[in-house]
């Protein structure tokens, strides 16, 4: 996709991209057991699609860029299924945005994928999955669909509105089960994540015969988080790794008032006390979007129950649930089909004294697609020079060795 600023970079389907290291293929210990893909797409049915806009360098002009942004799409049942999933929703803090989630909660269904985004897109992606589900449903009378977002306005020109409904479209389009794209793509392209590059993560867990053989998938949007609170496996990453904080590295300021005397100059900010001595960056108060599916045979009560269940991997990664943070998670199960449309229905429960292995296996894979998102996203610079170091993997296993943390590989 040609982008206003010049030459262009799209990651659409899937965004797997070159090979990434992943927190399993480092020996980072986590518990449970993953799918085949480690993925939310382990799930049966479920399919995920990326459209990612990078395009641009140096100075921000509002309409013009740099861009660097995209849109995430997940589909329950695939792009071919017209029929809901029972679902639940819950708010660890609600400074955020989630469309159709008011319908969600009072129905007990979900209908259509499950779009993120930017912030400041929210409007145009909901307005595209309204048109694509017309054109795939000619008796649609009406729509509410689920649309995400976290704000990405430190390395995207947010307020150009860069976002169309093509894009909302591709990422549908190209929609498929197996590997999921992660880091630097999709809706989590411009995302900051513990003040180190963050974007889309995802992982999954695999339960045993005693608790039902039923797997949970889980995908994040992690933009959230300050440094010295991360935390991996139990050790305190931040606090070890103080440098690489957010910089600017034009020779002018950013423009932006708001981030004008926040970042210090690249090259200024090598310790992490100067960087920190500046004013906040906002990085550390910003937002995630949960999304976990599973094929057990729960109800929207209980999936609300999952739901909140994926704060307690958020906090073990060093999340907070900051007064500025949008942390908006949505769960959902791809059993009982045929149950919406019919006039009355059997439909099957797990019973809640079987439930724990869910919680766990949710929080688990909760904790590993934050780290997942971390470990796969890439350095990026930005509108106004902005410049977003990765997680340096170099350092994260010298920092679990020292803590004796790292488990044998493969």
């Amino acid at each position: 996709m040609k982008g206003p600023a010049g030459a262009s970079r799209n990651k659409q389907a899937g965004g797997v991209g070159h090979a990434k290291k992943r927190a399993r293929d480092l020996g980072i210990p986590l518990s449970g057991t993953p799918g085949t893909y480690d993925a939310i797409t382990d799930v049966h049915g479920v399919e995920v699609g990326h459209a990612t806009l990078i395009t641009g360098e140096g100075r921000l002009v509002v309409g013009k860029g740099p861009v660097r942004t995209g849109v995430t799409a997940i589909l329950p049942r695939g792009k071919d299924a017209h029929d809901p999933v029972f679902a639940g929703t819950f708010v660890l803090n609600g400074n955020g945005e989630m469309t159709g989630t008011a319908w969600v909660e009072e129905s007990g269904f979900l209908s259509g994928p499950i779009m993120i985004t930017n912030t400041h897109s929210v409007g145009v992606v909901r307005d595209a999955v309204v048109a694509w589900l017309a054109a795939r449903d000619p008796k649609l009378t009406w729509a509410l669909p689920v649309v995400a977002e976290t704000f990405d306005g430190m390395l995207n020109d947010i307020n150009g509105f860069h976002i169309g409904k093509e894009h909302a479209f591709a990422a549908l389009a190209y929609a498929a089960p197996g590997p999921v794209g992660e880091g630097n793509v999709g809706g989590g392209t411009g995302m900051i994540c513990h003040e180190f590059k963050g974007g889309i993560g995802t992982a999954s867990r695999v339960l045993g015969p005693a608790d039902g053989s039923y797997t949970v998938g889980v995908l994040v949007q992690c933009n959230h988080g300050r440094r010295l609170d991360l935390t991996i496996a139990g050790v305190p990453v931040g606090r070890e790794i103080q440098d690489l904080m957010p910089c600017y590295a034009a020779e002018a300021p950013p423009a932006r008032a708001w981030l004008k005397d926040a970042l210090p100059r690249c090259g200024d900010a090598t310790r992490g006390d100067t960087a920190r001595g500046k004013a906040d960056t906002r990085a550390g108060r910003g937002s995630i979007i949960v999304v976990v599916a599973t094929d057990a045979p729960l109800l929207p009560h209980q999936l609300k129950r999952l739901a909140r269940r994926t704060a307690l991997g958020l906090a073990l990664v060093g999340g907070r649930g900051h007064n500025d943070s949008g942390d908006l998670m949505i769960a959902f199960s791809t059993a009982s089909p045929g149950t919406a449309a019919a006039p009355a229905a059997n439909v099957t429960m797990l019973a809640n004294d079987k439930i724990d292995g869910l919680f766990v296996a949710t929080v688990e894979a909760t904790e590993e697609a934050i780290i997942n998102a971390m470990l796969a996203a890439e350095t990026m610079t930005g509108a106004d020079g902005v410049r977003v170091h990765a997680l340096p993997l170099d350092r994260l296993v010298d920092v679990l060795r020292c803590y004796n943390r790292l488990a044998p590989t493969s």
